[in-house]
């Protein structure tokens, strides 16, 4: 239907190198890293005690999150910060940077079947379920990753334990439990954004003036919250994994 609103549940191709489909939410993520590489080194190359503006926000940036992410995992919090820090940081600006004019917006028609359809070039990284199952799988890794690294050996047998058929069952529901978090990281991201994304399309197709700015705000403030569910739930499932094997 030429003129309506085409939503698509995947992330459409844009175009190919070397016979791989990059596709718009790819392109939107690399845009992200490249800022986000830029930001690091332009803030850190000359430290001091006195502090440039982008040395001054990325110290109040880092320390904030460290601060939070110590007052739910205390002692690890050196060793997993790392990733976590990285997980949320990443994490929000891919939501905001959906939230962009222009991503969504801006974008080229392509003929399907009968009728001509609106492919935007940039769409929301975490609005496409590959890259939010690739985080849940990043996360899930390293919380098994950091449960063998501080437990060793022992750590199995939270998940294979013989000597009782009752531990047995549960560390079976618990081996299980581990896959069930990949869908419910992957799923509640893409989910949520997705969502927003959507919402945001449909009101600026319908009133296109000032009525998607209160939802703008909010996919904003759902944008803050989603990466920091997600980092969150990263670190409590990290630090269950200590106390585990200190009791």
């Amino acid at each position: 239907m030429s003129g309506g609103v085409h939503i698509s549940l995947k992330a459409e191709k844009i175009f190919e190198v070397f016979g791989i489909s990059v596709t718009n939410s790819i392109i939107t993520t690399w845009i992200v890293m490249i800022l986000l590489v830029l930001f690091s080194y332009f803030a850190t190359r000359k430290m001091s005690k006195i502090p440039s503006k982008l040395q001054l926000i990325a110290e109040v940036l880092v320390g904030g999150l460290f601060q939070f992410f110590e007052s739910i995992s205390g002692k690890h919090t050196k060793q997993i910060f790392p990733i976590v820090g990285t997980l949320f940081i990443f994490i929000i600006f891919l939501n905001w940077f959906g939230l962009i004019p222009g991503v969504g917006t801006i974008g080229i028609k392509e003929t399907a079947g009968s009728h001509e359809i609106f492919v935007p070039i940039l769409r929301a990284g975490t609005a496409d379920l590959n890259t939010t199952l690739a985080f849940a799988l990043v996360a899930v890794l390293f919380i098994q990753y950091f449960g063998f690294s501080v437990i060793g050996k022992k750590y199995l047998s939270h998940f294979f334990n013989f000597k009782d058929p009752i531990y047995f069952s549960v560390g079976i529901l618990e081996l299980i439990g581990e896959f069930t978090r990949v869908i419910s990281f992957a799923f509640r991201l893409f989910g949520n954004i997705f969502a927003g994304e959507v919402l945001l399309t449909i009101i600026a197709f319908l009133i296109p003036l000032f009525a998607p700015l209160p939802f703008l705000l909010l996919e904003l403030f759902v944008g803050f919250i989603q990466a920091l569910v997600f980092s969150m739930l990263t670190t409590v499932f990290l630090t269950l994994t200590t106390t585990y094997g200190e009791h």
